[in-house]
């Protein structure tokens, strides 16, 4: 498979050389071997972002794409594929103190594969870690990170509307300034999380704990808080 993936790869950036033709409409026609075990996709995943991880834009976006791919067409290994995912995200997006850190073009088309595959847990207890990660002003609209560990994250700034936050674990979150217009943080764990001046009009936090968060200059309008607890909560 990874001679595959490495065929496809040398022959699509022909095709785009010559040709400008999309990565994505080269992509969509490529045909994968219809049986492939676990331990394979778990080798070439690794393999593939090992390889790629320091190349040109274009080309490391072609390979997430093949990879969110493999994701779709083969469900029963999107698992072994978005831990894998999670981990490169974990290792290069570490807390930057720069006040002008910007998030990366590679690491924003990963968040997108990871929060918009369908996910396929291979145990009961196995959860999404993006957790102490730097993803200001990431862009997670409508994003899937329902029961997600994101302790210690930095999302001041990022466009999380309408995303699903339910059962997520968000303890000592950075989400300063973060829209998080019509999101589900139903159950959501907020404790010691920063949402001073963020945007949470419509938000829903049913039973969301929010036990010594900082809301300060939120925008609470038409916010669910019903059942939240709110216990050392600071408003002002």
């Amino acid at each position: 498979m990874l001679n595959i993936i490495i065929d496809f790869y040398h022959q699509s950036t022909k095709t785009i050389i010559n040709n400008q033709l999309s990565i994505l409409n080269i992509i969509q026609n490529i045909d994968f071997p219809q049986n492939i075990s676990p331990d394979v996709i778990t080798q070439k995943c690794h393999l593939v972002i090992q390889y790629w991880q320091q190349q040109k834009t274009v080309e490391f976006l072609a390979t997430v794409t093949q990879l969110e791919n493999l994701a779709r067409n083969y469900p029963q290994y999107s698992w072994v594929i978005l831990e894998f995912l999670s981990e490169f995200v974990r290792q290069h997006t570490k807390i930057n103190p720069s006040p002008t850190h910007q998030i990366r073009a590679e690491i924003q088309a990963i968040l997108t594969v990871i929060t918009q595959i369908h996910r396929q847990p291979e145990t009961e207890n196995a959860q999404l870690d993006l957790s102490h990660t730097d993803l200001r002003r990431a862009n997670l609209q409508r994003a899937n990170l329902e029961w997600a560990n994101l302790y210690h994250v930095n999302l001041a700034g990022a466009n999380l509307s309408q995303a699903n936050l339910s059962g997520a674990i968000l303890s000592a979150a950075n989400l300063s300034g973060a829209n998080l217009a019509n999101a589900n943080l139903s159950g959501a764990i907020l404790s010691a999380a920063n949402f001073s001046q963020a945007n949470l009009t419509s938000a829903n936090l049913y039973q969301a704990n929010l036990y010594l968060a900082n809301l300060q200059q939120a925008n609470l309008d038409e916010t669910i808080l019903d059942k939240a607890n709110l216990r050392e909560a600071k408003f002002t």
